[in-house]
């Protein structure tokens, strides 16, 4: 089977980078639909409007739902087609931009994407993420092709709360082992179909993992004080850019399956997309038996950035045989990404990662304390 790398037609990033988005609108389309929250259309909302109107083009607002669910899905094609839309602009976080490319592939529509936080690797990829309307993960739509063009201001991703950077890093953490995964295993990817990543896409998953380790602590610093320097510039590029690539063009393991099991659980609803799967790598790790080194090194990381490394870090307290054993099932559903790991998963396999991944954080901390 061919392999093959997966891009946005577009990748524009920078400092004020808002206001280019007239200048790439125009080639796409004459009438937007603008769908984002509240909070994003604060943070661009009138830039955005301006730098189209001054390119030529008209602009419909609409707020997002909130969850990337089939009936929010269904309610946005309608107001697009009603309003002649014939260009979809999705700005703000992983849901919303998911959201907006489902859309537009409803209508065959042109699509730009705007992240308005760097938290997860959504921006990039020809997939989005559907959940239930109850917050519950239910599958993967692939898309035909990725967005048209993916632009990042920096500056507004500075403005962003710092915890979104943070979860970004924790969805970016993942791309070098679950893409490592797959090159060992060699089980058709997904995403893709294709059965062991290109090694572009290899290097692309390792110097995302690399620029975390390098940058990450500077960068969260850095947009805790809402300043864009050159480390939050790289750790932008690595949670959208280099991860976007890696894990569509590399491939999905363990991290993420684990992450869509802990939907099950509500208590883990209020935690964001990249936190879950920060503690899902520690598990899949755990889970393949990797050096105590390599654990080591990716629990220290989450420790420096504030990513969750234990469950009750990401709000599961006291959780019971029952709850772990539930998510562990969820994890290994037929046609879960965990099934590219090269050897056969089973939900106890998941389960006993869990329980062990957790107890290994509670002892690190637990030394750290007493030292």
């Amino acid at each position: 089977m061919s392999q093959m790398l997966l891009a946005p037609r577009r990748y524009i990033q920078g400092d004020g980078a808002v206001a280019e988005i007239g200048l790439h609108a125009a080639r796409l389309g004459t009438r937007a639909l603008l769908v984002s929250g509240r909070r994003a259309l604060a943070a661009c909302g009138g830039p955005i409007e301006a730098a189209l109107a001054g390119s030529g083009l008209s602009c419909h607002r609409e707020l997002f739902g909130g969850e990337c669910c089939e009936s929010e899905i269904a309610r946005l094609v309608c107001v697009a087609q009603q309003n002649g839309i014939d260009l979809v602009i999705a700005a703000g976080g992983g849901k919303v931009i998911d959201t907006g490319k489902v859309v537009a592939h409803r209508l065959k529509l042109p699509v730009i994407v705007l992240p308005t936080v760097a938290a997860t690797d959504a921006p990039c990829s020809a997939l989005s993420v559907i959940y239930a309307e109850t917050g519950v993960f239910e599958r993967y739509q692939l898309l035909p092709h990725n967005p048209d063009c993916v632009l990042v201001d920096t500056r507004i991703i500075a403005n962003a709360p710092v915890e979104t950077l943070v979860s970004g890093m924790g969805d970016a953490l993942a791309t070098f082992w679950e893409a490592d995964t797959c090159a060992r295993s060699c089980r058709p990817n997904v995403l893709t179909g294709a059965k062991a990543p290109l090694r572009s896409a290899l290097a692309l998953a390792r110097l995302c993992y690399d620029t975390l380790l390098e940058h990450g602590l500077a960068a969260k610093l850095a947009v805790a004080n809402r300043c864009v320097t050159p480390a939050v510039e790289a750790i932008v590029e690595a949670n959208t850019l280099l991860s976007g690539l890696g894990f569509e063009s590399g491939g999905l393991a363990g991290a993420h399956a684990i992450h869509n099991g802990l939907t099950v659980l509500k208590s883990s609803h209020d935690r964001l997309h990249g936190q879950k799967v920060a503690f899902g790598t520690l598990v899949q790790l755990v889970m393949e038996g990797r050096p105590a080194e390599q654990f080591q090194q990716v629990l220290e990381f989450c420790r420096s950035v504030g990513l969750p490394v234990c469950l009750d870090d990401l709000g599961i307290h006291a959780p019971t045989r029952d709850d772990i054993r539930a998510v562990a099932e969820a994890a290994t559903a037929p046609g879960e990404t965990i099934h590219a790991t090269w050897f056969d998963v089973t939900a106890a396999t998941v389960e006993d990662a869990i329980w062990t991944a957790n107890a290994l954080a509670l002892n690190d901390r637990s030394q750290r304390v007493s030292r």
